[in-house]
């Protein structure tokens, strides 16, 4: 029997090299070799409060950019979270056994509420709790996600096996992250701090969608300093998150062109920025191609959806039915 693998990415638009990256591209590999669920989280938006246009519009946007890429809707089901009402009904059931202290210690709930204090909704607080919900629903046991996800796998993984405790069963599996390369994947932005991500600016991100010229004016603005003063120095965040993007787009021995250049205080960052963009541009152009094609396609971007919630609910109804029985609630 093939394992099961789960992943998701949040319906607040476009997606970027981040995603490619930290996960679609693990998604491709895995389609074949796989049992593959992947979904567009739109429960999960709600918690930024988009405007209804904007909600479906996002949604449509992922979709889209989910195929464009590669992900093929006979090989893995690709549904949209919110047409799967079995994943809120386990979201209640997972709430009712996860305990304040746990998740205010969860560190993305923790950076939500230093960077929006005016918005600390309870959907932020039980966010890894609806995380859970939507990997456990297919008994998933491996999940593609990005380094800076483990934390909220952790607790996917806590929340199962305390159900499985609870009930005195081994009915959900224990589910760890996945990929098929060496290690977990963190795709740095171009604000010389953190991860690429939709949340930290446009400027931040380059996405599938961008045009050549976008792409270029993104990376000119990239963060960096005025260059090395001694050689072999170390690279400050900045300049190794250069360094990182150039290490995903380029070939190996443009990286040691430029890597060989800054350890002889010899680099020109302009010139490094240039060759950079001109690779992101080349690597994201057979996607971006497909985009407005498929954009266009109504009929098909129905179908899909369709095909993928019917696959879907397949199994998580069956899994919600199982959860029911184990609990107690049944029928007179």
């Amino acid at each position: 029997m093939m394992e099961t693998v789960v992943s998701g990415i949040r319906s607040t638009g476009k997606l970027h090299l981040g995603n490619y990256y930290g996960a679609i591209k693990n998604f491709l590999k895995m389609q074949d070799e796989y049992n593959c669920y992947f979904f567009i989280a739109d429960y999960h938006s709600l918690t930024t409060h988009p405007m209804p246009a904007d909600l479906h519009g996002n949604v449509k946007q992922v979709l889209v950019e989910y195929l464009a890429a590669g992900i093929d809707p006979e090989k893995a089901t690709i549904y949209v979270q919110s047409d799967v009402p079995e994943i809120p009904e386990l979201y209640l059931f997972m709430n009712m056994n996860a305990y304040l202290g746990e998740l205010e210690r969860s560190t993305s709930f923790k950076d939500k509420v230093r960077s929006q204090p005016d918005n600390v909704n309870a959907g932020l607080l039980t966010y890894p709790v609806l995380m859970a919900a939507d990997i456990i629903i297919h008994k998933a046991t491996k999940v593609p996600v990005g380094k800076d996800q483990e934390q909220h796998l952790e607790m996917a993984r806590t929340f199962g096996n305390r159900f499985n405790r609870m009930y005195n069963t081994e009915f959900f599996p224990e589910p760890y992250a996945f990929s098929l390369g060496q290690s977990l994947i963190k795709v740095p932005g171009l604000d010389g701090k953190g991860k690429m991500g939709k949340s930290e600016g446009e400027n931040n991100a380059v996405y599938l969608s961008d045009s050549p010229e976008i792409i270029r004016k993104k990376v000119m603005r990239a963060v960096s300093d005025s260059g090395p003063t001694e050689e072999n120095q170390a690279k400050p965040e900045a300049i190794q998150n250069l360094f990182d993007l150039l290490k995903l787009v380029s070939e190996e021995s443009t990286y040691t062109h430029f890597d060989d250049l800054y350890n002889k205080c010899q680099i020109r960052y302009g010139d490094l920025k240039k060759q950079l963009a001109e690779d992101m541009i080349i690597a994201t152009a057979p996607v971006r191609e497909r985009i407005n094609d498929i954009a266009a396609d109504s009929a098909y971007l129905s179908k899909v959806a369709a095909l993928g919630a019917e696959k879907a609910r397949e199994s998580a109804s069956k899994t919600l039915r199982e959860v029911r029985e184990i609990i107690g609630f049944r029928k007179f």
